[in-house]
């Protein structure tokens, strides 16, 4: 036997995965609630006692934890034009499992950074300029935070032609800075890898300790990546396979909703299934996260509903208004609240369905119609997922919820907008053990097993 602890710190939940690699197999698992102010030890603890009240105790060879407790890694992401590289910037945030809390274009005013400040972000993402290009507006955003209270790591990603000036005036100031290649060195191409991997090592070496999430470090092997980060490895494993032997499952999409935010991961290229269709726009990665901070089942119901109206929420769940509302607050009111009757449940189905119907329609691609002299042609921004084959459902409400698949149909084309590229027929599945997350731990140093892992993990549900 060949024993690994997987553990997920969530804001909310602890999430513990026994596996053995020799197998590989699944041994067991448990949660239990996070403890952010003891250091995460308590619900570290309880969470390791229910695992072994299971399975027995086990001398494992490593135990390795992700972490979105806390907050998970906030980033503020600033660059010049917001559709070009403020946008570039917010793309290599999300994919390296941050959570990007603000984005500013062009020359900062100091109302933006006091407003900048006041977010207490983890992390900044200074950005600007294409190499060779704009370089005024980068460096006057590096004076003001040079000058202000900022007291968290920069990380600069712009014009290489001034990039070594600001780093050199944000570290005279006595600012944490690290100075990568630009994230957007000319128009039209994305350089997001290394910003992810400074991100990541930032991450490691001072995100852990200034959340005091160091002292659960003395009883495991690491803390190694975010949770998003965790997510989105597992699902690139799945899409991927491990080999000819394994082959992938091909281009996927995975929908994490939660009590505060919707995540949503792609693994596809996007481009366009039809003819006469033209990209604009920044070209999109082939692994894509986004988040969603007002659509969520909890904390962001109101939120939500007030997107939607609860005309709306009502209608789906068949409730009358004063139901919902009072519904709604109560589940803001009480994040840990479990429905318990036919009408919460159904209440439950609307803000999921919702919530994944909204988040998926943000995350993928649109097409316009325009005219040419040679007729009818389209412009497509963003990603084309309507020809995706699986989906793939995680998160409290699709895993632990009977309504679950039919809160999945939310990622689903619909002809009464056909200019949202959402996938048309795909095969539904769950992770109906909530293992993406743990299992991304060991995606990259383990693919086959991994792989092996997560599809066992997965249920179909049509």
């Amino acid at each position: 036997m060949k024993p690994y602890l997987l553990i997920d710190f969530g804001s909310t939940y602890t999430k513990m995965t026994a596996v053995d690699l020799d197998q590989p197999a699944v041994l067991g698992t448990a949660s239990a609630r996070t403890t952010v102010e003891d250091g995460l030890m308590l619900g570290y603890q309880t969470a390791l006692d229910r695992l072994e009240r299971k399975i027995g105790r086990l001398d494992y060879e490593r135990r390795l934890a992700c972490s979105s407790a806390a907050g998970g890694l906030k980033m503020v992401a600033i660059g010049l034009v917001p559709e070009l590289t403020v946008e570039a910037a917010k793309k290599a945030a999300l994919g390296a499992g941050a959570r990007v809390i603000g984005a500013y274009g062009f020359e900062l005013s100091q109302v933006e950074i006091d407003e900048l400040l006041a977010l207490e972000p983890d992390l900044i993402l200074l950005a600007g300029g294409t190499d060779g290009g704009n370089k005024e507006t980068i460096l006057h955003n590096a004076r003001l935070l040079a000058a202000s209270r900022l007291a968290v790591p920069v990380i600069v990603a712009g014009n290489k032609t001034v990039a070594p000036q600001v780093e050199e005036i944000l570290k005279a100031a006595g600012k944490l800075c690290y100075r990568v290649a630009n994230v957007l060195p000319e128009l039209g191409r994305l350089n997001i890898e290394p910003v992810q991997k400074e991100i990541r090592e930032i991450f490691l070496r001072r995100i852990i300790q200034a959340k005091g999430l160091d002292q659960v470090e003395k009883v495991i092997d690491g803390i190694t990546m975010p949770t998003p980060a965790a997510v989105l490895q597992a699902a690139e494993r799945l899409a991927n396979g491990a080999g000819d032997q394994l082959p992938g499952w091909g281009e996927l999409l995975v929908v994490d909703v939660g009590g505060a935010t919707t995540d949503v991961h792609s693994i596809a290229d996007g481009y366009p299934s039809e003819p006469n269709v033209f990209l604009q726009g920044l070209p999109e990665p082939r692994v894509k996260r986004t988040v969603e901070g007002d659509l969520g089942m909890r904390s962001s119901a109101v939120a939500l509903m007030e997107h939607f109206s609860a005309q709306t929420l009502a209608r789906l769940a068949d409730l009358p208004e004063e139901a919902v509302r009072a519904g709604v607050t109560k589940r803001v009111q009480d994040v840990q609240y479990l429905p318990a009757s036919p009408e919460e449940f159904r209440l439950d189905e609307a803000i999921g369905y919702l919530a994944v119907k909204a988040a998926t329609e943000r995350h993928a691609g649109r097409v316009e119609k325009f005219y040419t002299p040679q007729g009818i042609s389209y412009l497509q921004t963003g990603k084309d997922l309507t020809a995706i084959k699986t989906v793939i459902g995680t998160g409290g409400v699709l895993v632990s919820s009977p309504v679950g698949p039919k809160v999945l149909t939310g990622t689903l084309y619909d002809p009464a907008t056909p200019e949202s590229l959402r996938p048309k027929a795909p095969r539904f599945y769950l992770d109906h053990k909530y293992l993406f997350s743990t299992l991304g731990l060991i995606a990259q140093e383990y693919p086959d097993l991994s792989f092996r892992l997560l599809v066992q993990a997965l249920k179909p549900v049509n």
